[in-house]
C-alpha cells in the first residue's frame, strides 16, 4: 500500500475522531443544560410545595376563624320589628285597658311574630324578638280625640309602661312633637339593623305614604334584601309600595294586634239648609251640649251685668271666640265663661282668608305678655272646655276644667291653642277650629321662624300674607 493510501486512511480516521469529539461535546452541553433545568425545576417544586403547605395551613386557620365567626353569629340571633306607632296603631281593646292592655298587646305581638318566624323562617333557631315602636304620644291622643274615641294621657302612659315591662326587648319610644321624628329614627335604625349579621329578619311597619316608600326604596335598591326584610301593614299598602310587591318582598299583617281601619275624624254637618257641605271638626266629639255659664254653689241671682262684660258681640280675642251672654249680674270670680251654644246668640262666624285663599287667624303674639303666656301654659287648662264649651273627654280629661278665667286669660288661652298646628292647615274651613293654621312666630314674607327646622308647623305655614281680602260667613 502506498504512502498516499495510508495518508488518506489517516485523514478519514481523524475526521471520525473529530465527529466523535463533537458528539461528546454536544452531549456534555446537553447534559449540562438538563442539569441546570432540573435544578430550577427542583427549586420551583420545593417552593410550590412549601407554598401549598402554607396555603393549606392558612386555609385551615381561615376555616377555623369562619367557624368561630359563624358560631358567634349564631349565638344571639334576633329579629326586629320597627314600627311607626302613629301609622300602625294598636287595637282599642289594648289601649283602653291601660297597663294590663300593654301586657296583653306585648304578649299577643310576641306570639304573632313567633308564629310568623316559625312558619316563614324555619332556618332561624330560637331567635330573640325585638320590637321598637316610635310614636308621638301627644299626636296619637289628638288623633283619638278627633276621632271621638276616649283615650287620655294617663291611660296611654299606663299602656306604654305595661308594654315596656312585658319583655326585655319590647319598647315604645315617645319621639315628641315635630315633623318626621318617628320617620327619621326608624330610617336610621333600619340602616343599623339591615347590615347587622345577628339580625336575621327586619320587619318594618309604617304608614302607606310616599316618604316612607322613597326612603325604603333608597335603602334596599341595588341589592336583594327580600330574604331579610318583611313589611308589616295596618291599612293596606298603596301604590307607593308597588316596587316591593314587584320584587316579591314579604308583606304581612297582624290583625290580632293592630288596627286594620283608619281613625276617621268625626264629620259634622255645617249649619244651613239640608244638603249643605260638611266640614271635618277634628276637635269635636259626639257629646251633648253643656251649660253655658256655670255658677259656683253659693252664687245668687243678681241684677243684669253691664254690657261690657256679657254682650254677645264681645269676643274673647280677635280670633273669633265669643263670650256667652249672661242674664244675671255676677261676680266674675264666680263664673266660668265658655262659648255660647244658643242659636242666634252670636253674630255670624267667619273664616278669613288672604288673596291666595289661605286661612288667616287674627293673632299677634307681640301683644301678649310672655310671662302671662308661660304662666297660663303651666296651668294645663283644657282648651276644649274653655274655648268651645265642651270637652270630648269630659269625665276623664286630665286637664283643668274648674279654674275661673278672666277675659284676658281666655284671650291668651286662645293664643296657646293656636300654637298647635291644625292637621288641615291653611285649607281648614271649620269656623270653630281652635288650632293654628299658620306659624304664629313667622312674619309675612319670611319662609321660617326662629325655631327653623324644629318648628311644629309645616314650611308652607310660614311667611303667610295676613292681609284679609276674603271672608266666608257661616
Amino acid at each position: 500500500m502506498s504512502t498516499q493510501a495510508y495518508l488518506e486512511r489517516y485523514r478519514q480516521l481523524s475526521a471520525l475522531d473529530q465527529q466523535k469529539n463533537d458528539l461528546i461535546e454536544e452531549l456534555l452541553q446537553r447534559v449540562t443544560a438538563l442539569e441546570t433545568s432540573f435544578q430550577q425545576e427542583k427549586l420551583d417544586h420545593e417552593r410550590e410545595t412549601r407554598f401549598n403547605r402554607d396555603i393549606q395551613v392558612h386555609e385551615m386557620e381561615l376555616m377555623e376563624q369562619i367557624s368561630a365567626v359563624k358560631h358567634m353569629m349564631d349565638r344571639e340571633p334576633f329579629v326586629v320589628l320597627l314600627l311607626d306607632g302613629e301609622g300602625i296603631i294598636f287595637k282599642d281593646e289594648f289601649l283602653q285597658l291601660g297597663e294590663q292592655g300593654g301586657h296583653n298587646a306585648a304578649k299577643q305581638l310576641w306570639k304573632s311574630l313567633q308564629g310568623y318566624v316559625t312558619t316563614n323562617l324555619a332556618t332561624i333557631t330560637e331567635p330573640k324578638i325585638m320590637t321598637k315602636i316610635y310614636l308621638n304620644v301627644k299626636g296619637l291622643i289628638e288623633t283619638y280625640v278627633r276621632g271621638g274615641i276616649n283615650l287620655d294621657v294617663s291611660t296611654l302612659s299606663d299602656f306604654i309602661r305595661g308594654f315596656n315591662e312585658s319583655a326585655s326587648f319590647f319598647e315604645i319610644v315617645d319621639v315628641g312633637t315635630g315633623k318626621n321624628k318617628a320617620h327619621d329614627k326608624i330610617k336610621e335604625a333600619f340602616k343599623l339593623y339591615l347590615y347587622n349579621c345577628h339580625c336575621h329578619q327586619l320587619f318594618l311597619g309604617c304608614p302607606s305614604n310616599e316618604e316612607y316608600a322613597r326612603s325604603l326604596t333608597e335603602l334596599v335598591s341595588g341589592a336583594n334584601y327580600k330574604g331579610r326584610v318583611s313589611l308589616v301593614e295596618g291599612l293596606p299598602l298603596e301604590q307607593d309600595f308597588d316596587y316591593f310587591r314587584e320584587q316579591e318582598y314579604r308583606i304581612t299583617q297582624f290583625p290580632d294586634v293592630f288596627r286594620t281601619s283608619k281613625i276617621a275624624p268625626i264629620s259634622l254637618a255645617a249649619p244651613g239648609a239640608p244638603g249643605a257641605p260638611t266640614w271635618t271638626a277634628p276637635w269635636k266629639s259626639a257629646i251633648p251640649s253643656r251649660t253655658l255659664l256655670t255658677p259656683s254653689p253659693t252664687q245668687q241671682p243678681q241684677t243684669p251685668a253691664p254690657l261690657s262684660r256679657t254682650s254677645t258681640s264681645t269676643s274673647v280675642s280677635n280670633m273669633g271666640v265669643p263670650l256667652a251672654q249672661s242674664a244675671n249680674k255676677a261676680d266674675p270670680s264666680d263664673f266660668q265663661v265658655v262659648r255660647s251654644k244658643v242659636p242666634g246668640a252670636t253674630p255670624p262666624k267667619t273664616v278669613e282668608r288672604n288673596k291666595y285663599g289661605q286661612r288667616v287667624d287674627r293673632l299677634d303674639f307681640n301683644r301678649i305678655n310672655p310671662q302671662d303666656l308661660n304662666k297660663l301654659k303651666k296651668l294645663k287648662l283644657c282648651n276644649y272646655h274653655f274655648l268651645l264649651g265642651e270637652c270630648p273627654n269630659e269625665e276623664n280629661c286630665y286637664h283643668d276644667h274648674d279654674r275661673k278665667l278672666s277675659r284676658q286669660d281666655l284671650h291668651i288661652l286662645s293664643a296657646i291653642a293656636r300654637m298647635t298646628p291644625c292637621r288641615f292647615g291653611l285649607d281648614c274651613d271649620d269656623v270653630d277650629c281652635i288650632y293654628g293654621h299658620r306659624c304664629p312666630q313667622s312674619e309675612p314674607g319670611k319662609k321660617d321662624c326662629y325655631r327653623r327646622e324644629n318648628c311644629r308647623f309645616e314650611p308652607v305655614a310660614h311667611g303667610i300674607d295676613t292681609n284679609i281680602v276674603k271672608v266666608t260667613k257661616i
